[in-house]
């Protein structure tokens, strides 16, 4: 027995009741209606043709158009008066036994996926991940680290909140703040909120420094991933970003940087590319804590 398959329309009234998305007019609604549309036959086109290593899938963000997905979603900031990535040392230079794979969730140091909203503040949630990393890794316990603090707190210098930053500035924050507090004390909002001093006040973790892994050099940046997870910058504007669902991603990007992510696992993409930036330039600007 045939089944007749849902229309367009049915598939976005399920899309909606899915991720909980209402619209404040039929207006409102017959645009995003048009923009999924679109958004969606793009995913079905591109999965049809089975020419790639990685596939799409239709997401929280099947609504949005690329540009917006652009304004939404990425919050990683390099303003013109931002300091130099600095020439700092590079304490895996002199390591060579690399192992040909890692997974650091397996290994205990990486918190639940957690979902930033509609704040751009991907630099917090990239820096903490890496701090409850390497707080793991040398004191043998993982403590959900809070994101909410950097974004209320960290705002005296080139680290704006939702409105996007950097990870080397907050780690520079950490340290000076003499650690962070954790998720549960001082829970994720979403929101620019003004800092709480008392809840910041009881930290969880702290880290003794920071240091860059050497810019446009995947090899240094594979022994640094080997040893700890590792906050790095990419440029995640493209369609295929935004509908990506699985596989290993070796789509068509640039080296805008502007979302801040750690490289432990949540995207497989592909290394050793011809360009010396790295897939998506996620080899240019790469940093770790040490603690």
């Amino acid at each position: 027995m045939l089944h007749e398959l849902p229309s367009m329309f049915d598939r976005h009234a399920q899309w909606m009741t899915k991720y909980g998305r209402m619209y404040v007019s039929d207006v409102e609604r017959e645009k995003r209606f048009e923009i999924f549309k679109s958004n969606v036959e793009f995913i079905e086109s591109f999965n049809r043709e089975g020419n790639k290593t990685y596939w799409l899938g239709i997401n929280e963000f099947a609504d949005l158009s690329n540009e917006e997905f652009r304004a939404y979603w990425n919050g990683y900031k390099v303003s013109s008066s931002s300091r130099q990535y600095k020439k700092s040392p590079f304490k895996y230079e002199n390591k060579t036994a690399v192992p040909s794979s890692i997974d650091w969730r397996k290994k205990g140091a990486v918190t639940p996926i957690k979902d930033q909203g509609e704040c751009g503040c991907c630099w917090a949630f990239s820096t903490v991940a890496a701090m409850e990393g390497i707080t793991k890794i040398t004191t043998g316990k993982l403590i959900p680290l809070s994101v909410q603090e950097l974004v209320d707190c960290d705002t005296k210098g080139e680290n704006w909140g939702c409105q996007g930053g950097l990870m080397d500035n907050a780690f520079e924050f950490i340290i000076q703040n003499k650690g962070l507090t954790t998720e549960a004390h001082y829970p994720y909002e979403g929101v620019d909120g003004t800092c709480n001093t008392m809840k910041a006040a009881s930290r969880a973790a702290s880290i003794t420094s920071y240091e860059d892994v050497p810019a446009n050099n995947e090899s240094a940046l594979l022994k640094a991933v080997a040893n700890q997870p590792v906050s790095v910058a990419i440029d995640a504007s493209g369609s295929d970003f935004q509908f990506y669902a699985g596989g290993f991603f070796t789509g068509e990007c640039g080296t805008e940087l502007n979302h801040g992510v750690t490289a432990e696992g949540y995207i497989r993409m592909a290394r050793d590319v011809d360009v010396k930036e790295g897939l998506c330039g996620i080899a240019m600007r790469a940093s770790y804590p040490t603690a």
